[in-house]
């Protein structure tokens, strides 16, 4: 069956519990890192989770992220049907995937604030199912339904915080998605006996901002699923574990694409001329984010076997 665990810190000291019903139990665990943790494997800490007796109400502690600094932030775009469908792509022809990575500074917890550079005019969410890998690699991998539990460890809630004002007029991915803040994740890391694994095509992904419902779909619309994205990516990069992929983000971003005719026009004019009218024109979607408002985020199967529990955010002015 999944294990919820969560990361946090109480009285001053970080650990690991078991989430259960809005009940924290605190493991005995040998481990400081989410590396450490997976290398463990699944019957350790199954076991630990028996053996805990000792309870915390939820609100007693502050839940840190479950993914620690030392993983690789590994990120796989426009990979929901609807999504490529808005970005102008057709799900049925496309035959690889869109790689790109964030900084693992932009780590940071499942709830309290999103810090928006000063700098930046456009800012963007994207709810993503993360997947925690579980196995050190060193060589170009053929994922399977069948060993796909080797590779995945568990799963969390991620959200691909993005600044399109620099990510796009910049071509700058990793440095538009990787500002402090701009990564988070938990509360919940849900870790995956093999017999769980077919949850992850049954997921429901959900994101609000100011309580207005702004993405919504379901994983079953994941056009390139987990081994197939896992493969390809490891003809690039060696896997660790407590490594983690985004595995794309649903329709309903901010970001909204010019129309085909004003793509072919704009191209006709200077670069700086054409990026001020990009940014121009994304400013007038009411879509995107400003200090003050609230995201919140979920993923949780129609069975309620997993549920990652709730990010919840405020976005606020700052300094880079």
């Amino acid at each position: 069956m999944p294990l919820a665990i969560v990361r946090f810190r109480h009285q001053q000291q970080v650990r690991w519990g078991m989430l259960e019903q809005n009940l924290i139990y605190p493991l005995s665990l040998p481990c400081s890192t989410t590396a450490n943790l997976i290398s463990l494997g699944y019957n350790a800490v199954a076991a630990a989770c028996q053996q805990a007796s000792e309870a915390l109400a939820d609100n007693e502690v502050e839940l840190l992220s479950p993914i620690t600094q030392d993983a690789k932030v590994l990120c796989q775009g426009a990979n929901y049907r609807q999504h490529m469908i808005d970005s102008g792509m057709d799900p049925d022809e496309k035959s690889f995937n869109m790689f790109f990575t964030k900084s693992s500074a932009s780590i940071t917890g499942p709830a309290g604030h999103i810090v928006r550079p000063d700098l930046v005019q456009l800012l963007d969410y994207e709810v993503e199912l993360t997947l925690v890998l579980g196995k050190a690699t060193h060589s170009t991998l053929q994922v399977n339904d069948s060993n796909l539990h080797e590779y995945v460890a568990g799963i969390c809630i991620g959200n691909d915080v993005s600044a399109r004002d620099v990510q796009i007029p910049q071509m700058q991915f990793h440095k538009g998605k990787s500002y402090r803040t701009f990564c988070p994740l938990g509360p919940v890391l849900c870790l995956l006996h093999k017999d769980d694994l077919h949850y992850l095509s049954k997921l429901q992904l959900s994101l609000s901002v100011n309580g207005q419902v702004r993405q919504n779909d379901n994983t079953a619309n994941m056009v390139f699923k987990a081994a197939e994205t896992l493969s390809e990516y490891s003809q690039i990069v060696d896997f660790n574990p407590g490594d983690i992929l985004m595995t794309g983000t649903p329709s309903g971003c901010a970001l909204g694409l010019p129309s085909p005719l004003l793509v072919r026009i704009s191209a006709l004019l200077p670069e700086k001329k054409r990026w001020q009218l990009f940014v121009k024109g994304q400013q007038k979607r009411p879509q995107y984010l400003n200090n003050g408002d609230i995201i919140e985020a979920s993923i949780k199967s129609a069975d309620g076997v997993i549920n990652l529990g709730r990010q919840r955010h405020t976005v606020v002015g700052g300094a880079v």
